[in-house]
């Protein structure tokens, strides 16, 4: 049915779009302080890109489990009852900045949400193939030694 596909794409959208900027940030910015103590791991320790996730302690991935468990299993944080059948997107809170209650610009910006998060879907995809290739999802060429254009 497609309003359970339009929902579904609004979330893998919206879920791609974090995941990007998770990828850029790291970047430019990362945390002070320590990820574990406990195995004396800092966050400046911790490599960009697919390289981080060897380095995250095992308590720190079922942390991230949970959370997507609780979230996937609640509906998320105010997701309608229907499960947004009835207004796909809505989940009952107003974005500052975002919301309006003009219908015209209330679809402008919503039809802008699904551009841009069908872009982050192609980005992050991206982004992955490209570390996966060259280590750096900024792809430095020069490190994939096996490419058969070479």
């Amino acid at each position: 049915n497609f309003k359970r596909r339009r929902v579904t794409e609004i979330k893998h959208g919206r879920v791609a779009m974090l995941a990007a900027m998770g990828y850029i940030t790291p970047e430019f910015f990362k945390f002070p302080g320590y990820l574990s103590v406990a195995e004396n791991i800092k966050f400046a320790d911790v490599p960009n890109g697919l390289a981080a996730i060897s380095k995250v302690p095992g308590a720190g991935w079922l942390q991230i489990l949970a959370y997507g468990l609780f979230c996937e299993g609640t509906g998320g944080f105010g997701y309608n009852s229907d499960g947004q059948m009835s207004d796909p997107g809505n989940c009952g809170w107003k974005p500052p900045l975002l919301a309006t209650s003009d219908p015209v610009l209330r679809k402008k910006r919503l039809n802008a949400e699904l551009a841009n998060g069908r872009l982050a879907m192609m980005a992050i995809i991206g982004m992955f193939f490209q570390d996966g290739l060259t280590g750096s999802a900024w792809g430095d060429w020069a490190l994939y030694t096996v490419s058969p254009l070479r």
